[in-house]
């Protein structure tokens, strides 16, 4: 069956990158490939659930990696009928762009458009969250340790920023000391151990494009968990290059397993679900599950 012509562009004016392109080219250009798309434009999250209202066929999300949650955790949020009746084609224009650079939506925002001229959807797995604040989604990752902690020094309403990542990351290092955790990966028990690093990821990078995974893949309906004991670590320096050269994988500190279903123990310790941190009184656990295809977005049939 043919797919539908209709299309909403969600564009956030805000995104680090929106100069490269005004809502008119955008609106332009899907034409151009055969869509019929109406313009909405967001300035806030808040803005997002009237944008979204009568929307059919595909949601063009132009912005960054902040427009498409907000866009998500709307969608997911709708029954599944529904929700499986709506494409999402990412269109970058933020600082980081993780999912999208996960998926190979990379380039100027008019080529984006052209490539997906014939596109087809893919399931798009969703991380979801119990814990003793209450329940997240997410796209990107969730996980404690090191990088949970810089990210609660980070603030990361303040925009996306690798240098402010490495400061922040400096501050937070002298005062660094993990608890002991208990870890389970789809009923496998682990000995408790202390974490420098434990990221549950969906996409091979978060945060300021920090890849700590190589291999995630958000189509296969697991998530790549990524562990560095604290008793292994090596030095911060080793780490930083590792990011910067997508080689993070290899280091020999780093153990990485595929699961449906992570639970760790819940000391108190900061978690981050996405960009955002979370943190609760001590107590119970932390469940980390795969939402295989929870949404269907566009993959281009050739690269930008």
């Amino acid at each position: 069956m043919a797919q539908s012509t209709e299309a909403t562009l969600i564009y956030n004016a805000k995104a680090g990158t929106s100069e490269r392109a005004s809502p008119d080219h955008l609106v332009e250009e899907l034409a151009a490939i055969g869509y019929r798309p109406i313009y909405r434009a967001t300035a806030s999250p808040d803005d997002i659930a009237q944008a979204l209202e009568g929307a059919r066929g595909t949601l063009f999300v132009a912005g960054g990696d902040g427009t498409l949650r907000a866009v998500a955790l709307h969608l997911l949020a709708r029954p599944e009928e529904e929700r499986a009746a709506l494409r999402v084609g990412v269109i970058p224009m933020g600082t980081a762009n993780n999912v999208a650079r996960t998926l190979g939506v990379l380039g100027d925002p008019l080529e984006v458009i052209r490539a997906y001229a014939g596109a087809q959807a893919v399931p798009f797995d969703v991380g979801r969250v119990r814990g003793p604040w209450g329940q997240d989604l997410f796209l990107e990752a969730c996980g404690c340790g090191l990088f949970a902690d810089v990210m609660a020094e980070y603030g990361p309403d303040e925009g996306k920023s690798v240098l402010r990542a490495v400061q922040a990351m400096i501050r937070a290092m002298p005062g660094f000391a993990p608890p002991t955790v208990s870890l389970t990966l789809d009923g496998r028990a682990f000995p408790d151990d202390a974490y420098t690093i434990l990221e549950v990821m969906n996409t091979s990078a978060t945060g300021p494009t920090l890849r700590f995974s190589t291999h995630a893949d958000p189509t296969e309906g697991t998530l790549d968990v990524i562990r560095v004991a604290h008793s292994d670590r090596e030095s911060m320096l080793a780490y930083l290059t590792s990011l910067l050269t997508d080689t993070f994988e290899d280091r020999p500190s780093v153990q990485s397993h595929d699961a449906r279903v992570t639970e760790i123990s819940y000391v108190g310790q900061i978690f981050h679900v996405d960009g955002e941190t979370r943190q609760a009184a001590p107590g119970g656990r932390v469940s980390i599950e795969a939402w295989p295809g929870a949404l269907q977005m566009l993959r281009p049939q050739r690269q930008p």
